[in-house]
């Protein structure tokens, strides 16, 4: 993992958050994968639009050698449409997403720990997420701290008090 490097992203790396999104969507079918064109249902998309805009935008990327192969991004999502792990409007919301061969190697636990460190220097009081249960990454969020608060049908609302 030497050659992994966690850092902020770059204004002119925002672009890349639309192919870390669509990672990090849950895909239970590897040979079926849900359609790129989730990223225009305005819940996913809010995730991403404009992002950089709003003063709770924030992000750290991995990168492998100058390739961005994971991020980790925080946004509050709040309105009249309000992302999946919203529980109100001072808590950001985690996302997180590697490609595929950069899972399972200790980077997304760092990428949240770095944004975990972030968000408390900050003032933020908490932080939460949205996770299908059949996730894998359901370990990582408990074991970076993330309490389930909800267990829905298919997902669980996580929260991370800082």
């Amino acid at each position: 993992m030497d050659n992994i490097r966690i850092r902020k992203i770059r204004k002119n790396e925002i672009g890349v958050l639309e192919d870390m999104l669509y990672e990090a969507i849950y895909q239970p079918d590897e040979n079926n994968p849900i359609p790129r064109s989730v990223l225009q249902v305005p819940e996913v998309n809010a995730y991403i639009k404009d992002f950089g805009s709003r003063k709770d935008d924030y992000c750290f990327v991995a990168d492998a050698n100058g390739k961005i192969v994971g991020a980790v991004w925080v946004r509050i999502i709040s309105g009249e449409i309000k992302g999946y792990g919203n529980v109100d409007d001072n808590t950001p919301e985690f996302s997180i997403s590697l490609f595929k061969e950069y899972r399972k190697r200790g980077i997304g636990t760092r990428l949240m720990y770095e944004m975990i460190e972030y968000l408390k220097k900050n003032g933020y009081e908490q932080a939460s997420l949205s996770v299908q249960k059949a996730n894998y990454a359901v370990k990582l969020y408990q074991k970076v701290g993330f309490k389930i608060i909800n267990d829905e049908n298919e997902d669980y609302l996580m929260v991370l008090k800082l």
